[in-house]
């Protein structure tokens, strides 16, 4: 049983083979090449693993997955924080086959439901620590409502479906199972503007290759400390280069819960941490803390700090070498693929001011305008993408995939570009309608759907305001058949289960919303009246 997906053509598999870029193995080599390794693979809190270890608790589950009649080609949903478990959980299914959408734990029923719908699993993980999970009220209904559910695992759980329980029972030889390195291996979550969240699904294959070349350009090898403050299951700490080009190189992963300074600074000067990635948000709170307690000094081990998810002002860049102390790398990616850096050896202009530019020598990249058309160097338009670790289709989506791709394969992502003589990248903005705060990605459409089940909401629009910290803020534009106040809308949305970073943090009541020519509703000139407002 193989799940489907849309494949690169031949010539390009042909080609991406011949320049040894998609080398056959699975992901899970990533860990079993360092299966005889007691180097240090993940500390957590007070736990640490080598990577013996690590592999032997991935062995464990899977083994324990085997067991209960898991088999390749099956999907899994699983949902937990940065843990260790997380990565154990995540090889595990690798080994046996079994591929997995990893939610982000900020996400609730209303992302859980959709994600389920779409690759029905034939596995849940969850966490008790999660409010969903905290009792069986969510869970029963959950497991009832899709019939696909034969297995139930559950961290702090102490019953029959601890997850504990499965990767500390030793099992029986795993049989290795892993798919084809051509096939799929996981989903990626897209953070599309459209109202169902979208599924991306890897391969072995680009995935691989993506997380090889990462490595190589960030110089990540077995002295690299890393710190994932940033949810673990994100594209971004998981593989540019994140923890799995750590795990590649046989370095440490340490994990914190979240990317604060009270948390992280600690951290970083008891395990010499030398490497670590946040979005544009978390860096402005680290020199305000650093600001505020009059010293950098608990970042001393620190020498590289990536930053991307949202623009980096050239402002803000300029501070990071002078107040924290280490080096910027600027990283713009996206889980459909492309992944753009600064180099190590940039000049600071470079890397204060552009995004970088792409990992792969066979990354295609152009700028198009609103007919599809090439622009010239220097010029702003859309970004178009192929290449040896970019998709080429989202998960049973065809419809928008006619949208989202050009007649030559070239992927649409909605960034708003321009491209100096180098091949550097300065993101302008977005086309699409997604609101991009502090990293997290709210598709405006699915808010927008939410807010209409409530009965005064004739109308919604949600627009994006700018803010000096997160980047982008939403801001709802209601029109109601009676009044509401944001309280009440917000306590409504979060009824619905949406994740709470979706949630409007400015709602406005109107008369009427603005419409353009075609009758659509006018975001550019909601967008006009919230800047003037701020300006007044």
């Amino acid at each position: 049983m193989t799940i489907p997906f849309t494949r690169w053509p031949d010539e390009f598999a042909r080609r991406y083979r011949e320049k040894g870029y998609w080398q056959d193995l699975p992901l899970s080599d990533i860990l079993t090449r360092h299966a005889q390794s007691d180097a240090l693979a993940v500390i957590d809190g007070e736990r640490e693993l080598s990577y013996r270890q690590l592999n032997q608790a991935a062995d464990n589950l899977a083994a324990s997955l085997q067991a209960k009649g898991l088999r390749a080609g099956e999907t899994a949903l699983v949902q937990l924080g940065n843990v260790a478990e997380f990565y154990i959980t995540f090889f595990a299914l690798l080994k046996i086959g079994v591929a997995p959408v990893n939610a982000l734990f900020s996400h609730q029923r209303s992302e859980l439901n959709a994600y389920a719908l779409q690759i029905k699993p034939a596995l849940l993980v969850a966490d008790r620590d999660h409010s969903l999970f905290s009792d069986d009220g969510f869970l029963n209904g959950f497991v009832e409502e899709h019939s696909s559910l034969r297995v139930v695992l559950l961290r702090n759980e102490p019953g029959e479906h601890a997850l504990e329980a499965a990767i500390a029972r030793p099992g029986e030889r795993v049989a290795s199972a892993s798919t084809p390195a051509d096939e799929v291996a996981f989903f990626q979550l897209s953070g599309g503007s459209t109202g169902t969240p979208k599924l991306i699904p890897r391969t072995h294959n680009d995935y691989y290759y993506s997380i090889r070349r990462s490595n190589e350009i960030c110089h990540f090898d077995n002295r690299t400390r890393y710190l994932c403050a940033l949810p673990a299951a994100h594209n971004y700490p998981l593989s540019s280069p994140g923890a799995l080009g750590v795990f590649l190189a046989e370095g440490c992963v340490v994990l914190a819960a979240d990317p604060s300074a009270t948390l992280c600074f600690p951290l970083i000067e008891k395990h010499q941490i030398n490497v670590t990635a946040l979005v544009p948000p978390a860096v402005s709170l680290w020199l305000q803390a650093i600001h505020e307690w009059g010293s950098n000094a608990q970042l001393a081990s620190l020498t590289l700090l990536q930053v991307g998810g949202a623009r980096l002002s050239a402002t803000l860049a300029a501070r990071i070498p002078a107040e924290i102390g280490c080096q910027l790398q600027q990283v713009f990616g996206m889980a459909e693929g492309l992944v753009n850096y600064t180099r190590l050896n940039d000049s600071m202009e470079r890397i204060n001011n552009t995004q970088g530019c792409p990992m792969s020598p066979d990354d295609e990249v152009w700028v198009a305008d609103a007919d599809g058309n090439p622009l010239p160097c220097g010029e702003v338009g859309r970004l178009m993408t192929r290449g040896p670790y970019t998709f080429r289709g989202y998960f049973n989506s065809p419809q928008h995939n006619a949208s989202a791709f050009d007649e030559n394969g070239f992927y649409c992502s909605g960034d708003l570009i321009a491209i100096d003589e180098a091949g550097y990248i300065t993101v302008q903005g977005r086309e699409k309608d997604q609101i991009n705060r502090g990293g997290e990605k709210i598709a405006a459409e699915e808010v927008e759907n939410l807010l209409l089940r409530h009965p005064a909401i004739i109308h919604a629009a949600l627009v994006s305001m700018e803010d000096s910290l997160l980047g982008e803020k939403s801001c709802a534009y209601l029109v109601v058949s009676q009044p509401v106040r944001a309280v009440e809308i917000r306590r409504f949305l979060r009824e619905q289960g949406v994740a709470e970073f979706k949630l409007p943090d400015r709602v406005e009541c109107v008369d009427a919303l603005p419409l353009t020519p075609v009758g659509k509703v006018d975001k550019k000139e909601l967008r006009l009246r919230l800047a003037e407002r701020s300006q007044a």
